[in-house]
């Protein structure tokens, strides 16, 4: 068996892709595959209504926001989110960790004042900045819940008596979240959801048209809303596999199962970094990611020797970004603790061999 490491498109349920194979196949009584119906065929629409019911129970989602399935991936909602919640003359706060947020930031100017609230860049993004000001006026926090470059996490969003807009995409359905503490959330799938190509929005309807610009039918969330993610042919497929995923999560027992069992990995493998000679943690133990394991060397000479004995063990994906070098473990949802096991397994089987 391979044991599936990579940070994105990530690793799925085995049933989730048995289940998925067969509907390229031949999708229920059709006699077609999925991937050739009509988004308006009763058989997928059937399909979206589900996708959202199913996000709704996960969550606890409440009728006052909207859930939405649409393209482009989390990177299209940086300047998304901004054109559609930030006027051109109003203040939104960022909070810069890493990566992924530094993106965001970026595409937002284009839309509004942007001010950079705390970054974690003075020691590599290998913390989660805690203690800034909040300055009064904003119309919105954006942050970053997991970071899969540098691997650190929020365990807890904290209220900072604004609306908050948040990035989940590497996270999302891995543990209870308090809905009512968002404006807008989105992800996009290729982590713990499903496949790429479909994004996840989470919105509350009542943030949305506050704001004097024009913007594009297309990139108007309350287009989206009034369609039923269907203004356009939605990417059918990825949502048919997401709608499975989902079904997947409910029958193990939702997010507080997933939460459990995530806990319970990176227990598993933090506890072994931190007692192997050969391994070092790469952030503040504190902001570890449940998601995004990563760790360094002691001795970068190890690097390529682990990499090649991790995948003699069929343990793949395990090389660190670029930018932060060392090892990378993605342990989502659909990571069972026996991959986890198998990794420290030949952790440990490094360690006697080279120290």
């Amino acid at each position: 068996m391979t044991y599936n490491f990579f940070a994105g498109p990530a690793i799925l349920p085995k049933p989730v892709l048995e289940k998925a194979a067969q509907a390229v196949k031949s999708f229920e009584d059709l006699d077609l595959s999925i991937l050739e119906i009509s988004h308006r065929s009763p058989q997928f629409v059937a399909v979206m209504d589900k996708a959202e019911a199913n996000v709704r129970s996960l969550l606890n989602v409440p009728e006052d926001y909207a859930v939405l399935f649409l393209t482009g991936g989390a990177s299209s909602q940086f300047y998304f989110t901004a054109m559609n919640l930030l006027g051109e003359n109003e203040t939104a706060g960022y909070i810069d960790t890493g990566t992924w947020s530094n993106k965001a930031i970026k595409e937002a100017k284009l839309f509004g004042n942007i001010k950079v609230l705390a970054s974690s860049k003075d020691k590599n993004y290998s913390y989660i900045p805690k203690d800034f000001d909040i300055p009064s006026g904003l119309k919105y926090i954006h942050l970053t819940s997991n970071n899969t470059i540098s691997g650190t996490q929020y365990q807890e969003v904290p209220d900072y008596g604004v609306p908050l807009v948040c990035d989940m995409s590497s996270d999302i359905f891995s543990k209870p979240i308090d809905i009512k503490k968002f404006d807008l959330i989105y992800a996009g799938a290729q982590k713990n959801l499903g496949p790429a190509g479909v994004t996840l929005v989470i919105v509350k309807k009542d943030v949305l048209g506050k704001i004097e610009r024009d913007i594009p039918t297309m990139l108007d969330y309350r287009t989206h809303i009034a369609k039923g993610s269907m203004f356009n042919t939605p990417p059918a497929y990825p949502i048919y596999v997401s709608m499975l995923t989902m079904e997947w999560l409910l029958e193990n027992g939702g997010v507080n199962a997933m939460q459990k069992r995530n806990e319970e990995k990176a227990a598993l493998i933090y506890g072994e970094i931190d007692r192997n000679p050969c391994f070092k943690g790469s952030v503040h133990a504190d902001d570890r990611s449940r998601m995004n394991v990563t760790f360094l060397p002691t001795n970068e000479a190890f690097v390529e020797p682990f990499l090649a004995m991790a995948k003699e063990a069929r343990c793949v994906g395990l090389a660190g970004h670029r930018s932060v070098g060392g090892f990378r473990a993605s342990t989502y949802n659909s990571m069972n603790i026996e991959g986890v096991q198998k990794l420290v397994d030949v952790m440990q089987a490094f360690a006697k061999k080279h120290n």
